[in-house]
């Protein structure tokens, strides 16, 4: 049961967490459009950004789909590993970990996922 509720809290704090960013790109708010100049990141990122962490906030959450699942996973992975570095790089200070405890949350979900969520190697072979 634990494990259940593990899952439960830590993916739909990655998802939240992610929509409220998808939404706050794409609406073009001054401070994800200032923190992407900050950082050095062109505006078109932004917003394939927001389109990215959109469908993958649902992908988590919505049943089934255990393949799009472990794209959504891998997407986050890569997208938060990017934003520490980018952010240390700007010497952000400790605002550049944040991306680490998004992703820490992600490992989590990732880890206690049931298997009726995680991609099985039968279903990755179809």
């Amino acid at each position: 049961m634990a494990r259940k509720i593990g899952y439960w809290v830590t993916t739909g704090l990655v998802a939240a967490m992610s929509a409220f960013a998808g939404f706050a790109y794409l609406s073009g708010s001054a401070q994800a459009v200032e923190g992407f100049t900050h950082v050095g990141y062109p505006q078109q990122l932004r917003i394939l950004l927001g389109i990215a962490k959109l469908l993958g906030a649902v992908a988590l959450v919505v049943p089934g789909l255990p393949k799009l699942k472990e794209w959504a996973y891998a997407g986050f992975t890569f997208a938060w590993i990017s934003a520490f570095i980018a952010h240390y790089l700007a010497h952000d200070g400790p605002r550049a970990f944040t991306p680490l405890i998004l992703l820490a949350l992600l490992a989590v979900s990732y880890v206690t996922r049931p298997a009726s969520r995680a991609l099985s190697y039968k279903s990755a072979v179809a």
